[in-house]
């Protein structure tokens, strides 16, 4: 039996080694270097404070410090400025900087991320075997909010929601229950068919073309938005059996106010929008289809603020909205159907028997499963519409990725990560780019 021991606790050798380097490392200061053509460094965090010093592209300073979305610098004459988050670009270290750790740690987690930062995190054969956990389920479930509720939780946080246009947003499918007619029928037979051409060869060439139609492109809304919603509980249930929710009531109960009030501000509001943070020590959030959101432990103790955490959320609830995980669930459902005879002599299953079915061959992988970069850019820029419509400020998202480049270049609690996203700096490119469009 697979033991989650090595998940969720650290050698005490590498614990006493890692503790003995964070507290070394207190008092250094952090290298980066100034990102934009000039960055005037101010004397208190905000633009109203004055000017004290101008500093051009390229130049190396040492952050020692960050107060809100603003870092504090230790300028070559002593003084002490500050620049906005964005205006500066972390130095990554060539291996996992302890410095980094120490002086991000949020206030979250109550300063305990240097302490599991070596913990191994889930991979694929973890989530592919890892059995169903009903009651984690259940419990995860219990923290649920609704939208009342997270509004109110708003309100009293000063939180207030705006009008943000979002061109590319996926819309919620009509449920009114009419199925797919023929003329669909037809239509996603000829998708199928195209489909089957680029796969090619073999049994696929061979599958009845009408089964993969009826499988995978001529079902009608409401069959899509039932398996949807069916594949959520079961793929996290999946992942609750391999890390169990955290134990700490107030980091749930956090996740799901600040989750939902976000939900609330999508084009999807109608889900059952359910947040939990996993007992896992890896920085690494997970979108499951239907609404479902993980955190590990180790992203959430990283993060300082409500606004930080609002913007790892966001960005999963880019990739719920825009169903990027379903639809690579329906993509696989062409390639089952093609190669799966006896297909072709039953009924497609309900979404909840599919939904079953499903993860009894896959268990939960479609989490690590490596979208492409595309589909995770875009997850980045809904992060920030999101983040703007909810009342918070879109630069606390690229506050988040600062924070994981300076743990250094690849380090080991980013490893899943860095295995399914683009490189942190090509993001933080990407996001400078729609600032200076706006």
């Amino acid at each position: 039996m697979r033991t989650l021991t090595r998940h969720l606790m650290p050698s005490l050798l590498a614990m006493a080694t890692l503790t003995a380097a964070m507290q070394a490392a207190w008092a250094a200061d952090l290298p980066a270097v100034v990102h934009k053509r000039s960055v005037e460094v101010r004397q208190a965090p905000g633009f109203d404070a004055p000017a004290i010093a101008t500093l051009r592209r390229d130049a190396r300073v040492a952050i020692d410090a960050q107060q809100g979305l603003w870092y504090r610098l230790v300028l070559d004459d002593g003084r002490s400025g500050y620049v906005r988050v964005n205006e500066v670009r972390m130095l990554q270290a060539g291996t996992e900087s302890p410095e980094g750790r120490a002086l991000f740690q949020g206030n979250a987690g109550k300063g305990r991320v240097t302490e599991t930062a070596t913990v191994r995190g889930i991979d694929a054969s973890d989530l592919a075997g890892g059995q169903h956990d009903a009651a984690g389920l259940a419990r995860l479930e219990g923290y649920r909010v609704d939208a009342a509720t997270a509004a109110d939780h708003a309100r009293e946080r000063g939180w207030q929601a705006r009008r943000v246009a979002y061109a590319g947003e996926a819309r919620e499918l009509d449920t009114s229950g009419q199925q797919a007619t023929q003329s669909d029928k037809r239509s996603g037979l000829a998708i199928a068919r195209g489909l089957l051409s680029k796969f090619g060869g073999g049994a696929i060439a061979s599958a009845p073309a009408a089964t993969v139609a009826d499988r995978a492109m001529g079902k009608s809304d409401q069959e899509v938005a039932e398996e949807e919603r069916a594949l959520g509980p079961a793929v996290t249930g999946r992942v609750l059996g391999v890390a169990p929710l955290w134990n700490d009531d107030s980091a749930q109960r956090r996740v799901n106010l600040v989750g939902r009030w976000l939900a609330s501000q999508t084009s999807r509001p109608g889900l059952p929008w359910t947040f939990g943070v996993i007992d896992d020590g890896e920085i690494n959030a997970y979108a499951a289809p239907g609404g479902y959101v993980l955190l590990t432990r180790g992203i959430y103790e990283l993060l300082a603020d409500d606004a930080e955490l609002a913007a790892v959320i966001a960005h999963e609830l880019g990739h719920v909205v825009q169903r990027d995980h379903f639809e690579v669930i329906r993509k696989q459902q062409v390639r089952d159907a093609g190669t799966d005879a006896v297909l072709s002599q039953v009924r497609a299953p309900g979404a909840a028997a599919y939904a079953k079915d499903y993860v009894a061959e896959h268990g939960a992988t479609i989490l690590l499963t490596g979208l492409d970069r595309d589909a995770e850019y875009r997850a980045d820029g809904a992060a920030g519409i999101y983040l703007e419509r909810a009342g918070f400020d879109p630069l606390a998202f690229y506050s988040v990725l600062q924070k994981m480049a300076a743990l250094g270049k690849r380090p080991a609690p980013l490893a899943q990560l860095y295995r399914t996203h683009p490189p942190l700096d090509e993001r933080m490119d990407r996001l400078d780019g729609r600032q200076a469009g706006r």
